[in-house]
C-alpha cells in the first residue's frame, strides 16, 4: 500500500470511529453500535487494494474483498467490498439508528480527499472531477450513489450531537 493511501485509510479510521464514539442511539435492546474493531479494521483495510489496482487492472473494492476472504477476514471483506457503493439501503434500520460496519466504513470514506477531512459536496466535486472522464452516464452513477451517502449522512447525524460540518473539530485522538 502506498504510503498516501495508508494515511488516507488511517484517517478515515480516525472519521469512522468518531462516528460510532458519538452515536446516541436510543435505549433499545434490539439497537446496538457498530463492532468497533470491525469499523476500525475495515477502514484500515478498505483500500488495500487500491495500489495494485491504480494501473486499471482490476477493481480495488473487489480486489480488496479477495485479498480479505483469502486471508480469512470474511466480515472485513464485506465491508471493503462495499466502501464504494453500498449493495443495500435500510431506510428503517437506519431510522431506528441501526448502523452496521459497512454503513460507517462506507460514510467515513465519502468524508476524507486524500488525507483532509471535507464535506460530501466537496468530495462528490473531487470524485467527478477524477473519475467521470467527461461522461454523463459516469457523472450520474457518481452523483446516484452520492445521493445515498447524503441520506446515509442526515439519518447518522440525527443520533450525533455536532453537525456533519463539525467532524473535523470532534474529531477523536490519532490512535497511530
Amino acid at each position: 500500500m502506498l504510503d498516501n493511501i495508508r494515511l488516507h485509510s488511517c484517517i478515515v479510521a480516525r472519521v469512522a470511529e468518531t462516528i460510532v464514539t458519538n452515536l446516541q442511539l436510543p435505549p433499545d435492546k434490539d439497537i446496538k453500535p457498530p463492532d468497533m474493531d470491525l469499523v476500525r479494521a475495515g477502514a484500515l483495510l478498505h483500500d488495500i487494494a487500491k495500489t495494485i489496482c491504480l494501473d486499471g487492472s482490476c477493481r480495488h473494492p473487489e480486489e480488496g474483498q479477495l485479498i480479505c476472504e483469502e486471508n480469512g477476514y470474511d466480515e472485513i471483506a464485506h465491508i471493503v467490498r462495499e466502501h464504494v457503493i453500498l449493495s443495500s439501503f435500510s431506510a428503517d434500520d437506519y431510522k431506528r439508528g441501526q448502523f452496521s460496519a459497512r454503513e460507517i466504513v462506507y460514510y467515513a470514506d465519502k468524508r476524507v480527499n486524500h488525507d483532509n477531512i471535507v464535506s460530501l459536496n466537496d468530495r462528490l466535486d473531487y470524485i467527478i472531477e477524477r473519475y467521470s472522464d467527461g461522461s454523463n452516464y459516469i457523472e450520474h452513477r457518481i452523483r446516484t450513489n452520492f445521493n445515498v451517502c447524503f441520506e446515509l449522512e442526515n439519518y447518522l447525524f440525527s443520533f450525533i450531537h455536532f453537525p456533519p460540518g463539525d467532524l473535523q473539530a470532534n474529531l477523536i485522538a490519532d490512535p497511530f
